[in-house]
């Protein structure tokens, strides 16, 4: 069995770009600011719908608490496309996430089960809070599209870090 090794926390987020819908690319390691990457299965998956809508209704909050907000998929822009233009998603987001890509964050891949569910190996969910020194402050990966983490926990937790100088957990080896 071929696993990817998980990133540690308080470890250096990788340098992965990837092509972002409207132009440009997502680059989160590239950037000097808290930010929250969420990677989501993609058009197929009918539970990253609401989780999505979820995370564009805290946009705003997050935002007031100086987190830049993005989502990637394995998805080709024309999908990720037809999600944005359906649900009406204001962050920024990025397509074309490849296999090496998925397995260098440390991300469970799944193969589809049929042509029906998609056309390519996807990533299954990952959450990746990014701190502005670029160290991995929280991380957390799923290898199932029902268990992802409560972004309103996720929002609380990023306000608690930032008022009380909260350290990064589970640097422990």
């Amino acid at each position: 069995m071929n696993q990817a090794m998980k990133l540690a926390a308080g470890s250096r987020f990788p340098e992965i770009r990837a092509p972002r819908l409207g132009g440009g690319e997502i680059a989160p390691g590239a950037m000097q600011v808290w930010r929250l990457l969420v990677v989501y299965r993609g058009k197929h998956c009918p539970l990253c719908k609401p989780y999505l809508t979820s995370l564009d209704k805290l946009l705003d909050e997050f935002a007031e608490a100086g987190v830049q907000v993005m989502a990637i998929s394995a998805d080709p822009a024309e999908k990720a496309e037809a999600d944005r233009a359906e649900f009406g998603w204001r962050f920024p987001i990025g397509h074309d996430l490849s296999v090496p890509q998925m397995r260098e964050l440390g991300l469970y891949v799944s193969s589809p089960r049929s042509a029906q569910e998609t056309d390519r190996p996807f990533a299954e969910p990952g959450l990746f809070l990014i701190n502005p020194d670029s160290l991995l402050q929280v991380v957390d990966i799923s290898n199932a599209p029902w268990a992802r983490p409560d972004l309103a926990a996720i929002l609380r937790g990023v306000r608690r870090i930032q008022e009380v100088g909260y350290p990064i957990r589970g640097t422990l080896v």
